[in-house]
């Protein structure tokens, strides 16, 4: 890749999104411990966090030079989308996908965890005819968002691109801060999919595991601290307050 950093930091081609070739809301996890799934939680501002998150990736498909797609992998709950989030001045296409099923699973496992939902998402772009034709597996990207972050879509993306020139051999950049690395606020290098398809079909759904050798930890701000990984309803009005100071 030939892009340069512009002075703000950001990979001034890169966050333009040419190398995004689509992204994933990972909305499928079972909350135990927030007592409700986290896609339906109910923001200040009376939005939903899924309805959030599909807004702000629609935001990053308006720098988009080709459709954009936007997969909401939801371990089948199926959960609706508001209709009125602005897509008509996107470059988006917004659709629900099943998460991967391993021909050595003799039926859909309830608990596959984000590895299976992030590997349908590879495939999903992969075999995408327009994605053939403009882009390779080599040079495009996959954002993955989980549902337990505030973080807007836009700023992870400029916060991760950069990585992709800075250490071009690692195909996966993820956020990480003093303690925690967060595998699933990152982007996944498309040429990784056959290599994630193997872990699978071979019984394995450890995401750290996976990721560990490949990764490349991106620091993020202090005040991005308690936007992320909200596990109780504590942790999510913690969470809204800290994105009122964004």
């Amino acid at each position: 890749m030939h892009d340069v950093l512009d002075k703000s930091g950001a990979a001034g081609d890169c966050y333009k999104s040419n190398h995004l070739a689509g992204v994933v809301i990972l909305a499928g996890g079972a909350s135990t411990r927030m007592g409700s799934p986290k896609a339906e939680l109910i923001l200040p501002t009376g939005e939903c966090l899924l309805d959030y998150h599909v807004r702000q990736a629609l935001e990053l498909s308006t720098t988009a030079t080709h459709n954009l797609p936007i997969m909401i992998a939801d371990n089948g709950r199926d959960f609706t989308i508001n209709t009125n989030l602005g897509l008509q001045r996107s470059q988006a296409t917004i659709f629900h996908i099943t998460d991967y099923l391993s021909a050595n699973d003799e039926k859909q496992i309830e608990t596959g965890g984000a590895l299976v939902a992030i590997e349908a998402a590879l495939q999903s772009l992969v075999n995408s005819t327009e994605l053939r034709t403009v882009q390779s597996a080599q040079s495009s990207w996959l954002l993955v968002i989980s549902c337990d972050s505030l973080i807007p879509a836009t700023d992870l993306w400029q916060k991760l691109t950069p990585y992709m020139i800075k250490a071009p051999k690692k195909p996966i950049a993820c956020l990480t801060d003093e303690q925690h690395l967060y595998p699933l606020l990152g982007i996944y290098r498309l040429s990784i999919e056959p290599n994630l398809k193997h872990y699978i079909d071979h019984g394995q759904r450890q995401v750290m595991k996976f990721i560990k050798p490949i990764v490349q930890p991106v620091s993020f701000p202090k005040n991005w601290q308690y936007l992320t990984n909200f596990n109780t309803l504590e942790d999510f009005k913690r969470a809204c307050i800290a994105l009122t100071h964004l």
